[in-house]
């Protein structure tokens, strides 16, 4: 046999060594590649449910929220604001909201609400015409607002009204209902925003 001169474990040793150190280059820079992929832990505190203490919202009152970014309303309605809602169905687009995407499931009825909460209403505040956020008008027949109107919401930004259901009247520039988000009562006094509780 001819002696070539070539040390073969010396060429094994090499190349196993290039291809380690190749390995390794690939990982480095996969590594970050990939890990960009996955959401911040800001971005996922962003979309996180949100708990609310509801107990001591009086009747009538609106207190607002953020999830994802957007407003959440919760209004403890009284008994004459839900006695109230039936009246306006002639005057509303959707008054049996049918618009599937405004609600979820359980939402889809006269108060808008999980059954056994009514009083409590949760809306995303941003108008469905184009974004702005409505103005909290609970008052009875302001002079602005004209002698039918029972309460509700006003759109500053081009005259959309809502009523206390976020139902959207007839003749107005929005043309849906104001959004219902997923949410569940934790218990009697705590809502949670975000999610549904797993049951409809």
């Amino acid at each position: 046999m001819v002696d070539t001169g070539v040390d073969k474990n010396r060429r094994r040793v090499l190349i196993a060594a290039t291809s380690v150190v190749g390995a390794a280059g690939v990982a480095a820079i996969a590594t970050p590649f990939l890990s960009s992929w996955s959401p911040s832990a800001r971005a996922l505190a962003a979309g996180a449910p949100v708990e609310v203490p509801v107990g001591k919202v009086e009747p009538g009152q609106q207190i607002r929220v953020i999830w994802r970014g957007k407003p959440v309303w919760i209004v403890n309605r009284t008994e004459e604001m839900l006695a109230g809602l039936p009246s306006n169905d002639g005057n509303l687009k959707d008054p049996n909201s049918d618009d599937i995407k405004q609600q979820p499931e359980y939402a889809k009825n006269p108060a808008r609400t999980r059954e056994g909460k009514e009083k409590y209403l949760v809306l995303v505040g941003i108008c469905t015409h184009l974004g702005c956020s409505p103005t909290y008008r609970p008052e009875l027949s302001p002079a602005d607002l004209g002698a039918d109107w029972k309460g509700g919401w006003y759109c500053p930004c081009h005259g959309s009204r809502f009523d206390l259901a976020g139902r959207v009247f007839k003749n107005v520039p929005a043309g849906a209902n104001l959004q219902v988000p997923p949410y569940y009562f934790k218990d009697d006094n705590t809502v949670l925003i975000g999610e549904d509780g797993g049951k409809a």
